[in-house]
């Protein structure tokens, strides 16, 4: 469980990007959040169950 207050979004929904960082490697290009999301610089993430989320990071010059 989280220990912040207020609590980090939960890895199932949609904010789950925005709980804090526990773990940072930044020169391996990944960080562990609080919530047990691994996000990739890429914007790709792991999830705590095994599930992957594609990277969705805006592309450049496209609107």
């Amino acid at each position: 469980m989280c220990p912040h207050e207020p609590s980090c979004p939960s890895a199932d929904g949609p904010g789950r990007e925005a709980a804090r960082t526990v773990v940072a490697h930044p020169e391996q290009g990944w960080s562990l959040l609080c919530n047990g999301v691994v996000l990739f610089e890429d914007t790709g993430e792991l999830l705590p169950d095994g599930a992957v989320i594609e990277p969705h990071r805006p592309l450049a010059g496209v609107s």
